[in-house]
């Protein structure tokens, strides 16, 4: 359940990031300022309060936790989107699809965000790890996935009474998220190594 969310969560946050990202920095002007204004604006909530705000408003459920939790991490992927297209629109090939008349939403989808990805990718393998904390977070103060379906989260809060007693109950799905956690990392830090030309030695 907590790898479900963690990549359903992560696909709704990076495809909305992505294209609000790349219009914003296409279109420039009044577009830019208002679609960066409102990415602002989320990001100066705070996360985990605003999470437990949403979910104690509602019933807990799976798709309630991926739901939110997908559309409060896409701030961070629009800004890197948007800094890529902003060094892509200058190119001499977007210059060439405008000289040829191509229409905008065509130069934004099929030349613009496929030639953006590069970072995106490393930002959302780093962002599955940030999500599955989220969640283990939530469920483990009762407010994310609710039993009998089992979560890394609510698997530690049941077992917490019993530390003493039975402390494997609370330690192996602890060790789980620490270990998930830290493989997506290592994982989003060898695509940046990889993908990134400068960073090859």
């Amino acid at each position: 359940i907590s790898l479900s969310i963690g990549f359903v969560a992560v696909a709704i946050s990076v495809t909305i990031g992505t294209m609000l990202g790349a219009v914003a920095g296409y279109l420039g002007g009044m577009v830019d300022t208002l679609v960066m204004r409102f990415v602002d604006m989320v990001i100066s909530f705070p996360r985990l309060v605003l999470l437990i705000t949403i979910i104690a408003l509602f019933e807990p459920s799976i798709f309630l936790i991926t739901a939110v939790l997908g559309l409060t991490l896409w701030p961070s992927t629009a800004r890197i989107v948007r800094g890529e297209v902003l060094s892509l629109r200058e190119r001499e090939f977007v210059q060439a699809a405008v000289a040829l008349g191509y229409s905008k939403p065509r130069i934004i989808l099929k030349h613009l965000i496929p030639n953006a990805l590069a970072p995106v990718i490393v930002a959302a393998t780093l962002g599955i790890g940030n999500t599955i904390v989220l969640e283990a977070g939530l469920s483990f103060l009762g407010l994310g996935v609710q039993p009998p379906t089992p979560s890394w989260g609510t698997m530690v809060d049941a077992g917490r009474q019993n530390l003493l007693d039975a402390w494997w109950l609370s330690t192996f799905p602890g060790l789980a998220i620490v270990f998930t956690v830290l493989s997506f990392n290592l994982v989003g830090d060898g695509l940046r190594d990889a993908l990134d030309p400068r960073l090859r030695s």
